[in-house]
């Protein structure tokens, strides 16, 4: 106990996501056990993304541990295009799209359980526990919302570059399309290049209109 407790605190410290949530509910019996994430719920503009993520298991039945796996916020643009490759080609995986014409009709927290319900619909695989990152599911199956879970869950960690890899591209193609807002460069989030062309520009067709921010600039033109 002392030692596993050792561990978690330096594991803590390092930020790096460990196997022991889905550990223990291999031993409560669980053996298909699913990561969820997402990302872009605070962005102004584009889509909402979720990833389900199995991680596949080692010969010992213990989930497989990626070299350098962390919370994808803390990975460089090619440390994270790199494990999502790697992810996806020996993980079972979905991903969730949320559009954002449906999210200013669902509001956040409903666009979110979406997402979530795509990415593990696509999943297509039959899930027995889902680990999430600080966001209930509403869905029928066992979960753990775990706080910071990206930071501390090898699955949810996964899953969260995989989303995020998933979103960037996204939001790159996007830009091609919207020219002169930058999105490649601020992802649809709030930084001051963005405020600087929307004042420039206005909002455009995949800014989120219900956010305040949003709508302030469209109620002032």
């Amino acid at each position: 106990m002392e030692q596993r407790q050792s561990r978690a605190k330096l594991s803590n410290r390092l930020r790096i996501p460990q196997n022991d949530h889905e550990e223990y509910l291999r031993g409560q019996g669980f053996n298909i056990i699913c990561g969820l994430d997402e990302v872009g719920r605070g962005a102004w503009a584009g889509p909402l993304v979720a990833a389900a993520v199995i991680l596949p298991a080692s010969r010992q039945g213990e989930s497989k541990r990626f070299y350098g796996l962390r919370d994808s916020k803390l990975l460089s643009h090619e440390q994270r295009v790199k494990l999502a490759k790697k992810i996806k080609r020996t993980s079972k995986f979905g991903i969730g799209e949320v559009t954002v014409e449906e999210i200013d009709k669902l509001k956040l927290t409903k666009a979110t359980q979406l997402a979530f319900s795509r990415a593990l619909k696509k999943l297509k695989a039959k899930v027995d526990f889902v680990l999430v990152d600080g966001f209930k599911i509403d869905s029928p199956l066992p979960c753990r919302v775990l706080k910071k879970g990206d930071m501390i869950c090898s699955s949810i960690a996964a899953a969260s570059i995989v989303a995020k890899v998933y979103r960037d591209n996204l939001m790159r193609k996007l830009d091609k399309k919207y020219r002169g807002y930058y999105f490649s460069l601020h992802k649809g989030y709030g930084t001051r290049l963005h405020r600087e062309r929307i004042a420039k520009l206005g909002c455009s067709g995949i800014h989120r209109k219900y956010y305040l921010p949003i709508k302030n600039t469209l109620s002032n033109r």
